[in-house]
């Protein structure tokens, strides 16, 4: 039975990848900084374990207690909304923090045991506004477009060691608490001089009316990477995030 590891299991996108892989009965370790293991099911196969990613003391002390890891999902991510103007350097550190030295923190705890045994996945779980940019997004469309660049090079590492890594591109998801979690970061980050502008783009997202991912269709798209050695390098989650691709 294999193991997969999946980072940011609180909610959204982590939560339903950790419940569709208990169903398939996979072993799971669902780590969240705060763990809550009443928000997955009672299972013999499953580990809620702490994480915060931005913390090497503690991706070494997960690394050690999870043992065999045969696929790595990287979903952990903070959100940032605002205009460049109106975000400090110390909000655009916290989530480059998260979002991209995270992923490539716990890629590398993960490395030496999958490249001994010659076998593994890993998969970054992104974002489609890197394939069509979006106003107020320009820090958090950084933060993942760095970890697209870092997996398609990082593919090319580790091929030789039978190692696959993949990414996972989901599309605008309301369901997840992209909005919630961004929230602490938003305090000032929509100066005056662009309040009329976001208040379009607030309005044009409200009333659109193209389907937009859900959380299920992450959990199928990492499935896909998961087990079909196959797979596209790149996995649109969504049918928003596939008619962008």
């Amino acid at each position: 039975m294999k193991t997969i590891l999946i980072t940011g299991c609180s909610s959204g996108f982590g939560l339903e990848t950790a419940r569709y892989f208990l169903a398939r009965d996979w072993n799971v370790i669902a780590t969240m900084r705060t763990p809550n293991a009443e928000l997955l099911p009672a299972s013999p196969h499953l580990r809620v374990l702490p994480l915060d990613v931005t913390d090497p003391d503690g991706i070494r002390q997960l690394i050690e207690a999870a043992g065999q890891v045969d696929v790595l999902v990287n979903n952990a991510g903070i959100g940032m909304l605002g205009a460049l103007e109106g975000i400090s350097m110390d909000k655009v550190h916290e989530v480059f923090e998260t979002n991209t030295f995270g992923t490539m923190a716990m890629t590398q705890a993960v490395l030496p045991q999958m490249r001994a045994r010659r076998a593994g996945v890993i998969i970054n779980v992104t974002s489609s506004v890197t394939l069509k940019p979006l106003p107020l997004l320009s820090v958090y469309t950084a933060s993942k477009a760095a970890v697209n660049a870092f997996t398609e090079s990082l593919t090319l590492e580790l091929e030789q060691f039978n190692v696959r890594v993949n990414l996972v591109l989901p599309g605008r998801a309301p369901t997840t608490s992209f909005g919630a979690n961004a929230q602490p970061r938003m305090q000032g980050a929509i100066p005056e001089a662009y309040a009329a502008m976001a208040q379009n783009v607030f309005a044009g997202w409200q009333q659109s009316t193209e389907e937009v991912t859900q959380a299920i269709d992450v959990a199928q798209a990492v499935w896909q990477a998961a087990t079909d050695p196959a797979a596209p390098m790149r996995i649109a989650a969504g049918a928003d995030a596939v008619a962008l691709m």
